[in-house]
């Protein structure tokens, strides 16, 4: 019998040690090593040059010799989730998915399965360690029919799946969780360091060697990483998160790392009894339940990747019962913030510093470009001063700390948005007003602004 050892491993990147260790030489993480029992797997030889195992090397090729064809691209039947993945399920990647529990992670892979199953006419295999097939069954009965060649299978055991998927040849895998897999070469339990590290290990040479598309789900920490070792977001081609609040029903998928597109892409979902329904039209989605005639309210437009999104920003200004005024931005930087109270405060004398100061971003979204600024200033405002924003105003811009208002850039791309949505007023920097002289804009009216207070006389209009 193989005598089992210890060695300690950093749960950042996965470096190893035969003794634990305060700070990670590796990734410089502090208190970041744990110990994890290894005992050599059964039947396993130290390796020899005269071995007949050894494998087949490869020979170094010249940069002219080595050929290149347009990758094959899988089509998920979510024409938001294709986006955020560059066009498509790229044959032989492995993709990660995290999220919160009860975020909808295996409700989307299974709507994706039977998407590649019924509509792809794809071979698909899912494979649940935390589901038993009859669990399965009731969930994919709630979302609708399943057909074509999609098959189930409840297993946890990282060897066996790896012979199941070569005896069926599917051309798409869905692992859902990857900690809950182990394998028989470690002993530590399922979801440690080790495992997590050693079972997507196996799952990467799967992927690679016989071209399967494989989605791999994954739990996240409470400081919202995907848990284990980090050297797992390292392995995998493409890492997404799916974000959102559990009580509500709007879901948001960003990529955190992509081999084969941008990461700046979102795809945008709404959950309901059905399961997940992708938004095509996210900012009338978001404008939705606006309240009519309160201050404070304001639509600006952010960019998320290559498209616009028409944000409702609420401000509210009350005055403050403590000595130090309260501040809280949900959805936009706290710090940025306080930079905005204190320009407002300074270039408009108005001593909006001394009250409790409110910002929140609707719709669970979290913007973190400038282009956001004049909306919040304006929405401060109008709640300081009691002024209702015209419904039909939409504004956008940078605030620089003199006060002035900055360009931004994709420009054009919020104001086609903007009279898209039936918006007849467009409060921008001005320096964007050349590139639309000659332009017919319909019955939009553009509206320069090259400082706040030349927007505040907009607002008191």
């Amino acid at each position: 019998m193989a005598k089992a050892t210890s060695k300690f491993f950093c749960k950042e990147c996965g470096y190893e040690s035969a003794k634990w260790l305060g700070q990670c030489p590796g990734c410089r993480a502090w208190n970041s090593f744990v110990e994890e029992p290894i005992t050599p797997a059964a039947g396993s030889k130290p390796f020899s040059k005269n071995s007949s195992s050894h494998p087949t090397r490869q020979k170094p090729v010249l940069i002219n010799e080595i050929e290149l064809q347009k990758e094959d691209r899988i089509p998920t039947g979510f024409k938001e989730l294709d986006r955020v993945l560059g066009g498509g399920i790229v044959v032989g990647s492995l993709v990660l998915l995290g999220g919160d529990p009860g975020i909808g992670k295996s409700t989307l892979l299974l709507e994706v399965s039977r998407n590649l199953a019924a509509e792809s006419q794809k071979s698909v295999l899912y494979v649940s360690g935390e589901e038993s097939l009859k669990q399965i069954k009731m969930r994919a009965e709630r979302i609708s029919n399943i057909t074509g060649d999609l098959k189930f299978m409840t297993e946890t055991n990282i060897e066996n799946i790896v012979e199941t998927v070569r005896e069926e040849n599917p051309q798409f895998v869905v692992i859902d969780s990857i900690q809950t897999m182990y394998t028989d070469s470690v002993t530590a339990a399922p979801g440690s360091v080790s495992q997590v590290r050693e079972s997507s290990a196996q799952l990467l040479r799967l992927a690679k060697e016989n071209g399967i598309a494989i989605f791999i789900v994954g739990h996240v920490t409470k400081d919202g990483n995907v848990a284990g070792p980090k050297i797992l977001e390292h392995m995998v081609d493409v890492v997404l998160y799916f974000e959102g609040e559990s009580s509500g029903s709007l879901r948001i998928m960003h990529g955190q790392k992509n081999r084969f597109g941008s990461t700046n892409e979102i795809a945008v979902f709404e959950m309901d009894g059905d399961g997940l329904h992708e938004v095509t039209n996210p900012s009338e989605l978001l404008l939705s339940g606006r309240p009519v005639g309160a201050s404070g309210s304001v639509v600006s437009c952010g960019m998320e990747g290559t498209r616009p999104l028409l944000i409702e920003i609420q401000g509210l200004v009350v005055q403050s019962a403590f000595n130090l005024p309260r501040r809280t931005a949900n959805g936009f930087d706290y710090n940025r913030l306080n930079m905005l109270i204190a320009i407002i405060e300074r270039r408009l004398n108005l001593e909006i510093g001394k009250y409790d100061a409110y910002v929140n971003i609707t719709g669970g979204l979290r913007i973190a470009e400038p282009s956001m600024d004049l909306g919040i200033v304006m929405a401060l405002i109008s709640s300081y001063m009691n002024i209702e924003v015209s419904d039909d105003i939409m504004i956008f811009g940078e605030v620089g700390l003199s006060g002035e208002v900055r360009a931004v850039s994709n420009a054009e791309q919020r104001i086609e948005e903007a009279i898209r949505l039936g918006f007849n007023k467009i409060v921008m920097p001005a320096y964007h007003l050349k590139r639309f002289n000659d332009r017919n804009l319909k019955d939009c009216q553009l509206i320069p602004v090259r400082n706040i207070r030349e927007a505040l006389q907009i607002l008191k209009k």
